[in-house]
Formats: C-alpha cells, structure tokens, sequence
C-alpha cells in the first residue's frame, strides 16, 4: 500500500513516457523466456490496476488474481482488528489456481535488471530443475539501502555450494559512519558486511510450494493469527522447509544492479537511472505496450 512512500508506488509512472517498474520487469522477463504473468493486487485497487493493464492489450498474457484478509483456509479465524492482508507469502498463495508450472515470484515496485531475470528462467527451464528445488537471486545487502531511511531485507545465510541455509527477514536496515546495521528482535542494532547476501524476494518455486505454503500458512495462523500485524513473509515459509529438510534454494548470482523506491525521496534517483537505461540502449525508447 505504500504507506512510507505516500500512495500506490507500484503505479507510480516513473519511466520517461510513464512507464511504471513492474513495466520493465515484465519487459525483461518475457523477453527472457517467461509465458505468463500473474498479478496479485487488492480488490479495493482493482479499478485503478485494470486502467493499468489496458495498456498491455494483446501482448502481454496475463491474469489477476485477488487478496484479501478474509483469504484464510476454512476452520481458520483471526483477529478482527486486522486490516491489512498477511505479507508476501499469502500473496504467493492467491495464484494457486492459475499457476501450473515453474515461475518466479517478484515485487511490483523493485527494479531487478535485465541479467536477474535471465537467469532466473534458464534456472527454471533446466531439466535439473525439480520439485522442492527451488532458487532465489541474490544482491548484496550494501547495494540494496535507501539513502532516506531504514529498509526490510532477507538476509541470507549461503553455503560454498550457494545453497541458502538460511534467511531471515530484517528490518530497519542502514548504513550509520560507514557500517551497515539492522535492528534484532529486541530493537539492538546488529551489524553485516557490505557484501551479506540478501533477497528482494526475486525467487523461483515449483507448483509444489503452493500446497506446502498452505501447511506453513495454517501453522502460522494457529500461532500468531491473534496478532493484526503479524506477517507471513516469503522467507519466513523459505526458512522453515529449509530448515525441515523439506526443500532446498540455490542462490543464483547477477550481474544486474537492483534499485527501488521504498520512500518519496527515492524517486528522482530511480526516474534518473530509468533514463539512463532507456539511452544507454538497455531498453528501447518505448516498451512494447506503447509501440
């Protein structure tokens, strides 16, 4: 919802002609194999997404799905002072019905580049590529902070095999005289390197990771549904079959820069690098909904 940046950030036209982020995303990943996209949005945006998705016509395949807090398995309550929906990982789960196959899993509003998403799918479409294998690209937590604020990053933990061993879901993340800290559970400032993995939840999942999520999403309900701001993250669900030996993630590497907006003030500088990729030849002048 955007509640640090002011608005809808995922619509937000910060392109040269308009074009919003999730217009490159789409751009890169079908132009590097992908057939499909699936959008997860809130049925009170629905109006303003669909004026959005007029552009793409005929040449883009897509399908939106819904999610709302009442999305929960039957026998399953919570708290009625919740308002909003239950994180990243419920918001995975709503595309159930319309995914069959291998896919990647992305923000709307982070810019992941053109190598992130290639690959991504030459992961998905090998044949070494099977069920409870799963694969998430990986960026460098110093190349991934606002210069405005605190950010919320999946810090890693990665074996010499570049198998995740772990990740947890940090926050409040910043670079302070040179040093980049997080703040624990217990709101003390912990300090990483430069070069700690971290996700911007770029992963890939086999269809199998719906019906696991729905077991982990039952489990969680039961423990911390009472709590209306508790969140099912993607690498809460990631961590635990990990760590239950259901599944393993390999952690790909790129070459691509990720950058995003996480406050108003991080605007110009994505709208500056967006030009620069347009005249640099990265993209052409305009993407293809509008040629």
């Amino acid at each position: 919802m955007g509640s640090r940046y002011g608005g809808l950030k995922q619509l937000d036209g910060v392109g040269p002609h308009g074009e919003v982020i999730m217009d490159y995303s789409i751009y890169d990943a079908l132009r590097a194999g992908f057939g499909k996209v699936v959008f997860v949005v809130r049925r009170s945006f629905e109006k303003e997404f669909d004026k959005f998705t007029r552009r793409y016509g005929e040449k883009v395949r897509y399908e939106i799905v819904q999610q709302e807090i009442e999305y929960v398995p039957a026998g399953y309550s919570y708290t009625p002072e919740r308002v909003k929906p239950w994180g990243t990982n419920h918001a995975i789960m709503m595309a159930a019905p319309v995914i069959h196959e291998p896919f990647a899993a992305i923000n709307a509003d982070d810019y992941y580049g053109v190598d992130s998403f290639r690959v991504m799918a030459d992961y998905l479409s090998t044949g070494a590529y099977v069920q409870n294998r799963y694969c998430m690209v990986g960026f460098q937590v110093g190349n991934t902070l606002s210069e405005t604020g605190g950010v919320t990053r999946g810090v890693c933990e990665v074996n010499s095999a570049n198998e995740l061993t772990g990740v947890v879901e940090r926050f409040q993340i910043r670079r302070t005289n040179g040093q980049i800290y997080y703040s624990d559970e217990n709101d003390h400032a912990v300090a990483i390197p430069d070069d700690t993995p971290v996700s911007m939840n770029m992963w890939g999942f086999t269809p199998d990771y719906f019906t696991h999520s729905e077991q982990l999403f039952k489990e969680f309900l039961q423990a911390t549904g009472h709590n209306p701001k508790s969140e099912f993250f993607i690498p809460y669900a990631v961590n635990e079959l990990i760590q239950r030996g259901i599944a393993s993630v390999h952690v790909l590497s790129t070459s691509s820069q990720w950058f995003g907006i996480t406050y108003k003030e991080d605007r110009p500088t994505v709208v500056q690098r967006l030009r620069q990729l347009h005249n640099d030849g990265t993209y052409p002048e305009q993407l293809f909904y509008n040629q």
